[in-house]
């Protein structure tokens, strides 16, 4: 069986060649590219002869798949599926994995340090004490006593809400299917959005959550709350969001997610908004959790060879 790393895992080829020779023995020859591409004529050279590859968010559609007759296996070393063509895959009968949990706690964190970010008007407060100003309109909130909105009561979305209540936050979710959480309290969507100060969402992007947060439900906020976003670009309406930030009805925004993966254009209709915190897709992104994508990968790669399949889309 041939094994192809589509782009290098965010560790060191030498660890990450440890980790599959662990898992996989001599069971497959594994093929370790050092460089991310994202071209279709590229993917097709490098995928043609695999019967299992391994990539993180690139697109990887039918163009590229069709061309590859030996693939059996993607695994996605990825939380969300949505940037490969699933729909092909199950018609070849083509094995899908992710690595779901690997992240969990590094989205997390930076939710917190977003919330933090904005409650305390930290970017404000660092660009006034260089420029020689005090903290004369930067008094911020604490995060006690605040209402808490979790969109999407995942695995993520779990974790972001045992660390509000650790704050001492007022926790509302909202979720597709009905759940129970001890200290949250479940509400409709729109009564989430009214009710909160904090806004965050952790649903997956698909035909029911693209465009979940347009012009409709950000009138539906209060004015001096904020809203984050971790999950995927198009859950929001950029152009809708920038629309409520410059005519003040939200107060503040964190942005990690775009409609496309970064480099995203300087003229990017959120660049110019007031009050907002860009990131370029770094939630998932830290030394932690690429080590644990990297077990994951290889463990589902184990499983599937072994006729077990785990983490299957």
């Amino acid at each position: 069986m041939k094994l192809v790393f589509l782009e290098p895992l965010g560790i060191s080829q030498k660890q990450l060649k440890g980790m599959a020779d662990s898992a996989l023995g001599n069971r497959a020859e594994v093929v370790y590219y050092d460089t991310r591409v994202e071209d279709t004529a590229a993917l097709i050279e490098r995928s043609k002869d695999a019967d299992c590859v391994v990539l993180s968010n690139f697109k990887y559609g039918k163009d590229v798949i069709s061309q590859c007759p030996n693939l059996k296996m993607i695994c996605v070393a990825f939380t969300g599926v949505d940037h490969v063509d699933v729909g092909y895959c199950r018609e070849r009968g083509i094995t899908v994995c992710n690595c779901a949990g690997y992240s969990t706690e590094a989205v997390a964190d930076l939710v917190f340090g977003f919330a933090i970010d904005l409650a305390r008007n930290v970017i404000a407060c660092d660009r006034a004490v260089r420029e020689g100003r005090t903290k004369e309109g930067l008094v911020g909130y604490e995060l006690e006593g605040k209402s808490f909105g979790v969109i999407g009561a995942g695995a993520i979305g779990a974790r972001v809400i045992r660390i509000a209540q650790a704050f001492g936050c007022r926790v509302y979710a909202f979720n597709r299917t009905k759940k129970e959480m001890e200290g949250v309290t479940f509400v409709s969507l729109d009564e989430l959005l009214e009710i909160s100060d904090i806004v965050s969402l952790h649903v997956p992007l698909n035909d029911a959550t693209r465009g979940l947060i347009g012009k409709e439900q950000l009138a539906r906020m209060k004015k001096t709350a904020f809203l984050i976003n971790t999950a995927r670009g198009p859950i929001v309406d950029s152009a809708a969001l920038a629309e409520a930030l410059k005519n003040h009805v939200i107060a503040g925004a964190a942005v990690d997610v775009f409609e496309m993966e970064p480099p995203v254009s300087s003229d990017h209709v959120l660049f110019d908004c007031p009050n907002l915190i860009a990131t370029p897709h770094v939630a998932f992104a830290s030394e932690q959790a690429f080590e644990k994508r990297a077990m994951i990968v290889c463990e589902n790669i184990k499983q599937w060879m072994d006729g077990t399949p785990q983490n299957v889309i």
